[in-house]
């Protein structure tokens, strides 16, 4: 007798079908295993019926046997394992391909995503605030995407957080090729990568939005950082809405290309998000009593060392002139890596103003 995960990941291969169309073959009257062997449930439709017909069988098992082998693991839709939240999706995956922990993805989730082409205030708004959401107990999940996704994912493997990157690949093939490293070190600090694309799958534009749903259904609140006018951004936006998730947008720069979606979003009612307090404020009670707050040790050795940090940053910006960061960094005795994200906290809460050319003056202090 066939394994049950084997009958539901047979169901990924199913690419000339609709998702929703797809999710027909979950319901609990429908008898997988004969359907697989060629049953044909009256009502069924014709579309998917043809699909089925193409569908080898016997070649999908091999194919995930030879991925488990490499260190995978298949969760079909009826295994207890399978994350609720994404149980709840009116089209959700039959199976799911998961390498490192899944019990990452039990924790209250926030997404963060934005632009591939971001900027580096996206990149340092990213990495500070996934930073600050995973000290505070939160999963961060992304796409595991160039820019803003990865800068989300570095920001929560920077403070020993937990990380959850969503493939819209296979699980044996990383995409972007340049980030198979953090692929890895996602895996070596406990965190998970995950897709419901079967193995060898290529990056195809058309599986990245179909993606986005797990992205936006894993997640309490999906936080877009940048992203242009049709960026899958938007998609995974639209979608943490229509499944009732919260939606929060980082401010940007109103003559800034990938500013126009969160900006957007803004204006047609996602909560503007500064900080990381700013979301904690709209938790749900039930989510508040399964967050890991810092202790008074860390706080005042982490959080506390950043605030005076900055506010001696704030000092050196003139308020009738700018200084480039380069001089800035000189003169607070830092290093670039660590003088941007004090920058951005000091930007993002109004203290301070980015120019062209990397220039700051400082805003609203006398």
């Amino acid at each position: 007798m066939t394994e049950p995960r084997y009958l539901y990941s047979a169901l990924t291969r199913l690419r000339t079908v609709s998702t929703s169309r797809r999710a027909d073959l979950l319901r609990e009257e429908v008898d997988l295993a004969a359907v697989l062997k060629g049953a044909r449930p009256g009502g069924m439709d014709p579309k998917l019926a043809r699909a089925l017909e193409g569908l080898d069988t016997g070649r999908c098992m091999e194919e995930d046997r030879a991925v488990e082998a490499g260190g995978a693991v298949i969760v079909a839709f009826t295994d207890p394992s399978f994350p609720r939240a994404l149980r709840c999706l009116p089209d959700p995956p039959p199976a799911l391909y998961l390498k490192g922990d899944p019990g990452v993805l039990g924790h209250p989730s926030v997404a963060v995503v934005g632009s591939r082409m971001a900027t580096v205030y996206g990149k340092n708004a990213a990495e500070t605030l996934s930073a600050d959401l995973a000290r505070e107990g939160f999963t961060v999940v992304s796409g595991l995407a160039r820019g803003i996704d990865t800068a989300a994912h570095e920001g929560s493997l920077n403070v020993r957080g937990r990380a959850a990157a969503v493939l819209g690949t296979g699980i044996d093939r990383v995409y972007p090729p340049e980030n198979r490293d953090l692929a890895g070190r996602i895996l070596r600090e406990g965190g998970v990568l995950l897709s419901e694309y079967p193995p060898g799958t290529p990056p195809l534009p058309g599986h990245f939005p179909v993606r986005n749903r797990l992205i936006a259904g894993l997640a309490w609140a999906v936080v877009v950082v940048e992203a242009t006018e049709r960026s899958g951004s938007l998609i995974t936006a639209r979608l943490a809405l229509e499944g009732g998730k919260e939606l929060f947008a980082v401010p940007h720069n109103i003559t800034s290309r990938t500013g126009v979606g969160p900006n957007t979003l803004i204006r047609r009612g996602a909560r503007l998000v500064q900080r990381v307090e700013d979301l904690i404020e709209e938790m749900p009670d039930f989510l508040r009593g399964e967050m890991r707050r810092p202790s008074p040790g860390e706080e005042d050795s982490g959080t506390g060392a950043a605030r005076k940090e900055a506010v001696a940053v704030l000092d050196l910006i003139p308020a009738d002139g700018s200084l480039h960061a380069d001089e800035l960094a000189v003169r607070a005795g830092l290093e670039m890596s660590r003088l941007l994200p004090l920058l951005l906290e000091l930007q993002m809460a109004g203290l301070c103003v980015e120019l062209p050319g990397m220039r700051f003056t400082r805003k609203g202090v006398g």
